[in-house]
């Protein structure tokens, strides 16, 4: 046994002297970068247009005969060679200051698919409003952007910095399709419903149109061990309700008239955006899933992003557009880390819970 503890120690000591050199390593890396370039990121372009061509060549190479294979590639080069032509043909003609429109006849429309994950502090807005950016140096009234979102929802000056965000392309009169896949709900409803063709999967979840304030409160903890709070403010609703001082009924009465307030604009800013919806039938806080968001006028259609962005494949040229922040050695090495904590947990949370599909 004693073996044993020995054996641990010399296993942990180990390990901090390797995280420790790997921190420091990072850290003369990440500051020898900052020094190249002051640049926040990477935008990636993904052609999906040739992505899904790939697929279904792979699927031809294994599935057709040769004869059969040669025919659809010549039909191919012809109906590329006509699209080339046209494409020469209309900038040859093009002028400057020509309106955008002129184009719409003789080029394919551009769709632009933009991704936002989404999390209680709607970090993916850092990435978000560069690829709008981006987007709209290019973007005219003929073509798209296309919105995977995915989110809980989360503060409500971080999502509504994020629907703000969504509403430049509103303002440039850019069409936006918005697709819930899995969960647009509170915040993530306040961006979802600023599309004009919203799309959720039949199980995704939708709503929860209310305001949340909570937080635990340690007073009466403090008191009974005698220990003391102070807190000095100016302004007589500075601080309302905290976590280690008493909580009193008028400041009670004023975060719940706080509240209200928001809901209110919450519910404004729907009903504003979504003039269909019966906004008292639906802001009530409850969550709903696709097909009964569909009957009560929350989404326009059912059907799951992959579906819309391939059918809009056979009629435009779809790019994928990604911001990539630029993290230091220490971030990465902190994201894998938390991203194996989390999976371990959630491992764990599926073995021993009862309560799961079979």
């Amino acid at each position: 046994m004693e073996y044993l503890i020995e054996y641990g120690m010399f296993l942990a000591k180990s390990a901090t002297i390797v995280i420790a050199i790997l921190l420091v390593i990072g850290a003369i890396t990440a500051s020898s970068r900052q020094r190249k370039s002051d640049k926040k990121g990477v935008l990636r372009i993904t052609p999906l247009n040739d992505h899904f061509d790939d697929l279904r060549d792979e699927l031809r190479r294994n599935l057709l005969g040769k004869d059969e294979l040669k025919l659809i590639h010549k039909q191919e080069k012809k109906q590329e060679k006509a699209e080339l032509k046209a494409e020469k043909l209309r900038l040859k003609h093009s002028k400057p200051g020509e309106e955008p429109v002129a184009a719409a006849d003789t080029r394919k429309r551009r769709i632009y698919v933009l991704n936002f994950d989404g999390d209680i502090a709607a970090e993916a807005v850092s990435s978000l409003r560069e690829e709008i950016s981006a987007v709209l140096t290019m973007a005219e009234k003929i073509d798209e952007v296309v919105l995977r979102l995915e989110s809980p929802g989360g503060m409500v000056h971080a999502y509504g910095l994020a629907s703000s965000q969504l509403m430049r392309l509103k303002n440039q009169e850019i069409p936006l399709t918005i697709c819930v896949d899995k969960v647009a709900a509170s915040g993530g409803y306040m961006m979802a419903c600023l599309a004009d063709r919203l799309i959720a999967a039949p199980f995704a979840i939708l709503g929860s149109i209310g305001v949340l304030v909570q937080l635990p409160n340690f007073y009466r903890v403090l008191k009974k061990n005698e220990i003391d709070y102070e807190i000095i403010t100016a302004g007589e609703f500075k601080r309302t309700l905290t976590q280690f001082g008493e909580i009193t009924q008028k400041a009670r009465e004023k975060v719940q008239e706080d509240v209200d307030v928001m809901h209110q604009l919450f519910k404004n800013w729907v009903k504003e955006h979504r003039p269909s919806v019966d906004i008292d039938k639906i802001a009530t806080g409850e969550t709903w899933v696709g097909k009964q968001s569909l009957e009560l006028n929350m989404v326009d259609a059912l059907g799951t992003s992959d579906e819309c962005i391939l059918n809009l494949c056979e009629e435009a040229d779809v790019f994928e557009v990604e911001f990539e922040i630029k993290k230091s050695i220490q971030d990465k090495l902190g994201a894998v880390l938390e991203t194996s904590i989390g999976r371990v947990i959630t491992q764990w949370i599926e073995r021993s819970s009862p309560n799961k599909f079979q």
